[in-house]
């Protein structure tokens, strides 16, 4: 067993407990994973999923003792492990609720994929990220090309994935591809804070502006006016516009949370 679930007031944690490992990835975690972005996506009272790990880092990527039996096997068989891991991003993207990653330490290989692969990243006070992939001969997986290349120019991108040289927390920050820096040991009490207050914001509106946010990656710009118009306009006639305004001309704190019992 190297994952459990914690749930706390509107967050639902997701810790990867194989200190002794690093955190290296898992099936068993992958299955915890999706069981608590399922769960939170059900629950309309959780503001976020955290994504952490047990000690002082956050995920070492795949586990290279179980990498190495799969040289044997048909291809076929090793692509269908690395769809395990694709089929959790999917489900992080899918997800309603937003999905923060509390990187304490570092993250490697498919873990650094894991962290980018979620909404917001806060990360520990000299944390390092590196693509290691290249280093044991491999290419990366998990959306990692397609997340860095998102958020940075190619000549910052490949660099990374060629080497396979780590990156601190602090330059992915000035370059804009992580959201927030806190002090090594806090990033899972900053996860909650944020988890709380999105959970006392309004449901409905929060998930739609992360599709939006996610469907811009790969829509003209046409195609994006188009769904922030039909967005709007939903959001324009629902409980929480209705709750939201009212609030703003009473000069008073929207009540969202009780829209969503």
């Amino acid at each position: 067993m190297t994952g459990r679930i914690e749930r706390g007031h509107h967050a639902l944690i997701v810790w990867n407990d194989n200190p002794a490992k690093r955190n290296a990835l898992s099936g068993s975690y992958y299955d915890t994973l999706r069981q608590g972005v399922a769960e939170a996506a059900a629950d309309g009272d959780i503001g976020a999923v955290i994504l952490a790990g047990e000690g002082d880092y956050f995920c070492s990527g795949g586990d290279l003792e179980a990498l190495a039996t799969r040289r044997d096997l048909p291809k076929r068989e090793r692509a269908d492990l690395v769809e395990r891991l694709h089929d959790v991003i999917r489900a992080m993207r899918d997800c309603p609720a937003p999905v923060i990653a509390a990187v304490e330490g570092g993250a490697a290989g498919a873990g650094f994929a894991l962290a980018m692969a979620c909404d917001v990243v806060i990360a520990a006070e000299g944390a390092e990220f590196a693509a290691s992939y290249v280093r044991a001969g491999l290419t990366p997986d998990g959306g990692l090309t397609h997340a860095l290349s998102q958020s940075l120019a190619p000549q910052t991108v490949l660099p990374l994935l060629l080497t396979g040289d780590p990156i601190t927390a602090e330059r992915l920050l000035s370059l804009g591809a992580i959201s927030e820096i806190a002090p090594p040991g806090e990033t899972v009490a900053r996860a909650r804070t944020l988890a709380n207050r999105l959970g006392h914001g309004p449901r409905e509106a929060q998930v739609r502006i992360k599709r939006l946010a996610h469907a811009a990656r790969a829509a003209s710009l046409d195609e994006q006016l188009v769904a922030e118009r039909d967005s709007m306009a939903r959001a324009q006639g629902g409980p929480e516009a209705e709750e939201g305004i009212s609030a703003r001309l009473e000069k008073r704190q929207p009540e969202f949370g009780r829209l969503r019992k």
